[in-house]
C-alpha cells in the first residue's frame, strides 16, 4: 500500500501511471495483435465484422471500467483519511456493486443483440460473423468487470503495479489462444472473441488471489458485505457518475459507428484502424486522468488540497508535451502505423485512416484538459460537472451522425470530435474556476 499524500506530486502522480501505463498499453496491445491476426489470417471482411462491433464492447467495457475506478475514489478517499472501517466496507460494496451491474448489463445486451445490431447498421455481409463476435464478449463481461474491480481497488490503496503484472501475463495469454484458436481450431472470429475472455478470467483470478495473500487489510469478513447506506450512497454516486461520464463517450462513438457502418468495408476497416491507433496516441491522456481522480481522492480525504492543485497543473503541461509528439507522428508515421494495424494495403483504406488521424491529433491539446480536468473532479468529489460535458459530447456525435454525416460522408466523422470537444471543454474550465475544492487551503 502506498499513500499519494506525500513526495513530489509530479514524480508521485508518474510512479504511480507509469505501471497503468505499460498494463493498459498490453490491453492495447493484445486488441491489436487481435486486429492484426484477424486481418492477416481470416481477411478484410472479419476484420470489419469485429471492428463494427468493437465501439459496442468498448463502450460495455469503458462503462464497466469507470463504475469500478468510480467506486475506487471512495476507497481511496477513506484510504487517505486512514479509515480502516470504512474502507474495508466500500471494498464489500465495490465487488458486490460491480458484480451485480456486469451481469444485468450483459443479460440485456444478450437479450436485445438481435435490436442492437440492427440499430449499428451491420450488413447483412458481416453480421454472422459480428454476431458470432460480439455475443461471446457480452457472455463474458463479468471476467473483464472482476479484474477491473480488483484492480481498481489496488490502485487505491496505491498499489497500480501489480495489476500491470496480471495483465501482461493475460495479454500473452491471448496472443497464444488467438493462434490456437483460430489457425489450430479454425473458429474465426469467435476463436478471437474467446481467447479475450479467457484471458480477462485468468487475470482476475491471479489478481484476487494475489490481493487475499499480500495484502490481509484487504480479506473482507462477512460483515463488511453488509449495506451501509451511507457508504453505498456515496459508491453509486462516484461510480454511476464515472460510469456514465465513460458510457455517454462511448454511446456518441457508437452513434458514429452506425453511419461509419453504412460507408462499406473499406471505410469500417480504415477507421477501426484509426481508432485503435487513437486509442494508443490517447493513452497518456486516460492513464493521467485515472491516476489523478485516486491522487485527488487521497489528498482529499488528507484534507491537502494544494497538493491537488499542484498535481493537476503539472499533469496538464506534461501532456501538452505528449501532444506535441503525436501530432508530429500522425504526420510523419501513420501510414506504416496503419498498415501495421490492419495488414491492409488498399490505398483508400490507410489514405482515409491517416487523414482522420492528421486532422484529429491537431487538437489534442483540448481533450488532453478534458480527460485531466473531469477526472480531478470526479476524484474532489463533483460527479456532475464531468457527467455535463460528457452529455455535451453524446448530443454532438449523434447530432453529427444523424447530420453531418449523411451530408458530406466519412469527412463528417473525421470533423465530429474536434467540434465536439471544443464544446464539452467549457462547463469543464468554468467549474474548475468556481469548484471551492481547488482553491481552498491545506486543513493540515
Amino acid at each position: 500500500m502506498k499513500s499519494l499524500t506525500s513526495g513530489r506530486p509530479l514524480r508521485i502522480i508518474l510512479l504511480f501511471a507509469v505501471p497503468l501505463f505499460i498494463g493498459q498499453l498490453f490491453q492495447l496491445f493484445y486488441s491489436l495483435v487481435d486486429t492484426r491476426i484477424v486481418g492477416s489470417t481470416l481477411g478484410e471482411v472479419s476484420l470489419a465484422a469485429v471492428g463494427a462491433t468493437t465501439t459496442l464492447s468498448d463502450m460495455l467495457t469503458g462503462l464497466m471500467n469507470g463504475l469500478t475506478n468510480g467506486f475506487a475514489i471512495v476507497i481511496a478517499t477513506y484510504f487517505g483519511a486512514k479509515d480502516e472501517k470504512h474502507m474495508k466496507k466500500a471494498i464489500g460494496g465495490t465487488v458486490l456493486l460491480g458484480s451485480a451491474f456486469a451481469v444485468v448489463i450483459s443479460a440485456v445486451c444478450l437479450l436485445f443483440l438481435p435490436f442492437i445490431l440492427r440499430f449499428l447498421n451491420i450488413s447483412s455481409e458481416i453480421l454472422p460473423q459480428s454476431k458470432a463476435y460480439i455475443s461471446i464478449v457480452l457472455a463474458g463481461l463479468i471476467a473483464a468487470t472482476l479484474y477491473n474491480v480488483c484492480a481498481a481497488i489496488l490502485r487505491a490503496i496505491g498499489d497500480s503495479f501489480t495489476p500491470l503484472l496480471f495483465l501482461i501475463a493475460a495479454s500473452f495469454m491471448n496472443i497464444f489462444l488467438d493462434y490456437i484458436f483460430i489457425l489450430q481450431f479454425h473458429m474465426g472470429v469467435a476463436g478471437a472473441a474467446l481467447a479475450t475472455v479467457i484471458s480477462q478470467s485468468l487475470s482476475a483470478l491471479l489478481c484476487f488471489l494475489y490481493m487475499r495473500k499480500k495484502y490481509p487489510v484487504l480479506t473482507l469478513q462477512k460483515e463488511d458485505f453488509v449495506l451501509v447506506p451511507e457508504i453505498y450512497k456515496k459508491l453509486l454516486s462516484a461510480g454511476v457518475s464515472m460510469g456514465f461520464m465513460v458510457s455517454f463517450v462511448s454511446l456518441g462513438t457508437l452513434a458514429l459507428q452506425t453511419s461509419i457502418n453504412t460507408f462499406g468495408t473499406e471505410i469500417i476497416v480504415a477507421h477501426t484502424a484509426a481508432r485503435k491507433a487513437t486509442s494508443l496516441f490517447m493513452l497518456p491522456f486516460s492513464v493521467l486522468g485515472t491516476t489523478l481522480a485516486t491522487y485527488c481522492g487521497q489528498n482529499l480525504g488528507a484534507g491537502k488540497y494544494s497538493r491537488i492543485r499542484k498535481g493537476l497543473r503539472d499533469t496538464v503541461i506534461l501532456t501538452f508535451g505528449w501532444c506535441i509528439c503525436v501530432i508530429i507522428m500522425a504526420y510523419t508515421v501513420s501510414p506504416v502505423l496503419v498498415k501495421l494495424i490492419t495488414a491492409s494495403s488498399e490505398e483508400r483504406v490507410i489514405y482515409t485512416a491517416s487523414l482522420y488521424l492528421k486532422v484529429n491529433t491537431s487538437f489534442y491539446f483540448v481533450p488532453a484538459v478534458i480527460c485531466l480536468f473531469r477526472n480531478s473532479m470526479q476524484g474532489v468529489g463533483d460527479g456532475r460537472t464531468p457527467v455535463l460535458s460528457s452529455s455535451l459530447e453524446l448530443i454532438g456525435k449523434v447530432a453529427i451522425a444523424f447530420l453531418l454525416a449523411p451530408a458530406i460522408g466519412y469527412m463528417g466523422i473525421i470533423a465530429a470530435e474536434p467540434i465536439v470537444w471544443m464544446i464539452m471543454v467549457i462547463p469543464l474550465i468554468v467549474n474548475m474556476v468556481r469548484n471551492p475544492v481547488f482553491h481552498m487551503e491545506d486543513t493540515e
